[in-house]
């Protein structure tokens, strides 16, 4: 399972500046993982501060 960002997500960008794999776009003022180059790291959960990154 990769990680989603759910509705949450405020757009500031620190789960795309903390990815590892840069698998993390913005699109429409929102951020999406790229599922298939997800690792499953859990960066991007640690860094947003609305907890938006959620195992799918």
């Amino acid at each position: 399972m990769a990680y989603i960002i759910g509705s949450e997500c405020i757009g500031c960008g620190a789960c795309a500046a903390d990815c590892p794999t840069s698998c993390i776009v913005e699109d429409g003022g929102i951020f999406k993982i790229n599922e298939a180059d997800c690792i499953e790291c859990g960066a991007c959960a640690g860094s947003c501060p609305v907890g938006a990154p959620k195992l799918a």
